[in-house]
């Protein structure tokens, strides 16, 4: 929103929805859930009043009147916080709450009730292509039967996609565009640890990547930066050949903490049906090494 130039009528709009939906988040929670004593006496409006909000969020009875109004006063992500612990607002309603106050939302959290069963049912769907799910440190969280097969993607591995990139001998000899992809891998991942440089857990695997691969470090060096998106991926697999497909990270919006990366084949050396033959029970039969890519 700090980056963004309002109109007048936008901002007029903006505080109107603030009014309509403070008022309607504050006339649910009962004086009861939000540790009130209720009486027993008979309110004209339901829900906390608007100075009992007030007084458990900790800011002044005319400040939380004025927001509550939609006047264009001054708030801080810490006030809004509060109030919105009152108001018991969910991960999505506070995030629209910043919006509506003018303020840039915080990052989404990961939703308490949404695990990784459905994104299990999402990556095994995508079969016979490879896809696999991964944190944001690049730990491989997941991975279908495909990613094992053409990936080579198995539990001996470190488990981490850019710590493997760089240390799996398989995968090297198999990918016929390991160095044009080490180049964009490592971009993307700096842009990544740029946006959390305090993180000790982007810390770890660049320690780790500095430690196990000096053609990492060169790379890293160059200071590059790309956003994540598609990479077109050769892959010889010794099976069928020549593989060319293309891999997209996707977001997943109820876990932010998790990407989904899809494998694509593309319209080039039969990769679609060299991958559906793979799955298949003479495919099966004939898949004994795990094979990189």
């Amino acid at each position: 929103m700090a980056d963004v130039i309002e109109t007048g009528a936008g901002k007029a709009h903006r505080l109107r929805e603030l009014r309509e939906f403070l008022m309607s988040r504050r006339a649910r929670v009962s004086p009861t859930e939000a540790g009130l004593p209720d009486g027993g006496a008979r309110r004209r409006t339901p829900g906390l009043r608007r100075e009992e909000v007030a007084v458990l969020a900790g800011v002044g009875a005319s400040w939380y009147q004025w927001l509550e109004q939609g006047r264009d006063i001054s708030v801080s992500p810490q006030v809004l916080d509060s109030v919105a612990r009152v108001l018991r607002l969910s991960n999505a309603e506070r995030r629209h709450l910043y919006v509506l106050a003018g303020l840039n939302p915080p990052a989404p959290e990961p939703a308490a009730d949404h695990g990784c069963e459905g994104l299990r049912r999402l990556i095994d769907a995508w079969m016979p292509y490879p896809a696999h799910l991964m944190d944001a440190y690049y730990n491989c969280v997941m991975y279908n039967e495909a990613a094992g097969w053409v990936l080579g993607m198995r539990p001996e591995n470190t488990q981490n996609c850019i710590v493997d990139f760089f240390t799996d001998s398989m995968y090297r000899s198999r990918s016929h565009s390991w160095e044009r992809n080490a180049r964009t891998i490592v971009a993307q991942f700096r842009a990544a640890y740029s946006s959390r440089p305090d993180d000790e857990g982007f810390r770890d695997v660049l320690s780790r990547l500095h430690a196990a691969s000096p053609e990492f470090t060169a790379l890293w060096e160059r200071r590059d930066i790309q956003d994540a998106g598609v990479i077109r991926k050769e892959l010889d697999h010794p099976l069928v050949g020549l593989l060319c497909v293309e891999s997209t990270a996707l977001k997943v919006p109820a876990r932010p903490d998790l990407t989904v990366v899809l494998h694509t084949p593309l319209d080039e050396e039969n990769t679609a049906g060299k991958l559906e033959w793979l799955a298949s029970p003479e495919g099966r039969r004939g898949a004994m090494y795990p094979v990189a890519g």
